[in-house]
């Protein structure tokens, strides 16, 4: 079995989106382009935390970052990354309304959960196999997971960058010692790697 992994760009001062998120700004006010631009502008000087971000047997996700939608299910919506999302793997997004799987181009197939993250770790594991499973995001997917004790390795990608508000990682999840795994800058992100 792989590990749980955990890859999540976030502000200096802790928040991986900004407030008011909705459809014209999926990460809220202000997050865009600041918290992902490392991604964009320095694709080569950052290419092997790229390629472990996609590289994953399967992933989790909240709804948050499927759908800017609450309450019931628009079932045109199939996700913010057009035809072929970026993941070539299952995706098991954590709600509280059902839906039928989604397939997409490229692999991937969007399923949704309603059971909560022991019943979305261990559907991801089951698909992934020996692969790692990833948690994709938001923050409250992202605090559950580590609260809970089920990510082995946490990989944050920090944005040089305040915020000041908005969806903030670590909220609620209480003291946790991180052993530090490594670290390693460019012009436009510190990339830090944790085991809790």
């Amino acid at each position: 079995m792989g590990k749980v992994t955990c890859d999540i760009s976030v502000s200096v001062d802790g928040y991986v989106a900004g407030p008011d998120q909705r459809l014209d700004q999926p990460l809220g006010e202000g997050a865009e382009p600041s918290l992902h631009r490392w991604m964009f502008d320095e694709p080569d000087a950052n290419a092997a935390e790229l390629a472990k971000i996609t590289d994953a047997g399967a992933f989790i996700m909240g709804r948050n970052m499927f759908s800017p939608g609450r309450g019931e299910w628009d079932l045109d919506w199939t996700g913010w990354w057009g035809d072929e999302p970026p993941y070539h793997a299952p995706v098991f997004v954590l709600t509280h309304h059902e839906r039928a799987p989604l397939p997409m181009a490229g692999g991937t197939t969007f399923h949704f959960v309603t059971g909560g993250i022991t019943e979305a770790l261990d559907r991801a594991r089951a698909a992934a196999g020996d692969r790692d499973v990833a948690i994709a995001g938001g923050a409250a997917t992202v605090n559950q997971f580590l609260a809970a004790g089920l990510i082995d390795e946490l990989r944050l990608h920090v944005a040089p960058v305040l915020l000041g508000r908005g969806e903030r990682l670590f909220d609620g999840v209480g003291r946790i010692d991180l052993t530090p795994l490594g670290v390693r800058h460019t012009g436009l992100v510190t990339h830090l790697t944790y085991a809790p």
